[in-house]
């Protein structure tokens, strides 16, 4: 298992190293033999009106899934410790998902109950891009069913998973709706082809989210 460590605004002593290696590997001493990879984050803000300044980040890459975890404080160590017992408990529930998966994976209508979709999803709101990426991230992006980006999304600590739809072959994305619930963006298709300019809407209930098709640009509303 590789372990890499690294620090934004903070130096990595030993004793840090020693201490973040020590408390990872206890975390996920019984999931060893599926990991490929462990990165750890550990950063201070600068920006002293954050009271939770000291932030430790974990992310596992195990066969075919990725597991992350982020916990801030005042104190790094008690970061590390929070962090480090969080993804404990996601490792405990993936494997007990793992041991339960049933051999026919969900279809995409029984996940995501099946609504109307919206055709006037902006409104008044134009769609906008930051004016600089702040962080680039790159994974692979095996096929998997909406059934099994919704068990990922619950693994990343995120709220949305981008993924690519073995069923349909397009990317879509997942996400937690505000209200409870879990939403399925997709691409929406004209006679047989892409609609630059059309929106596509799915969730379990009433939200915010909406998607434009306009080129590779996105605007998501919570």
């Amino acid at each position: 298992m590789k372990l890499v460590i690294q620090g934004k605004n903070i130096e990595i002593t030993e004793a840090i190293h020693e201490y973040v290696t020590q408390k990872i590997e206890k975390a996920v001493n019984h999931f060893q033999h599926l990991m490929t990879e462990v990165d750890i984050s550990l950063s201070v803000a600068r920006n002293p009106r954050i009271t939770s300044s000291q932030t430790a980040e974990v992310t596992l890459y195990l066969n075919g899934a990725v597991v992350r975890a982020e916990e801030s404080s005042e104190n790094l160590y008690a970061s590390i410790d929070m962090v480090a017992d969080k993804i404990a408990r996601k490792l405990r529930k993936y494997k007990e998902k793992r041991q339960s998966k049933q051999q026919n994976p969900l279809k995409t209508a029984a996940a995501l109950s099946d609504h109307p979709v919206v055709t006037d999803l902006v409104g008044d709101l134009a769609p906008k891009l930051p004016e600089q990426v702040l962080r680039t991230k790159y994974f692979a992006m095996p096929p998997m069913t909406v059934h099994e980006a919704l068990e990922q999304l619950e693994l990343i600590d995120h709220d949305f998973y981008m993924f690519l739809n073995a069923e349909t072959n397009d990317i879509n994305v997942v996400y937690e709706r505000n209200h409870g619930g879990y939403g399925l963006l997709q691409p929406r298709f004209v006679n047989g082809h892409r609609n630059g300019n059309g929106s596509s809407h799915h969730e379990t209930g009433s939200g915010k989210h909406h998607s434009t098709g306009a080129g590779n640009s996105a605007n998501h509303t919570r």
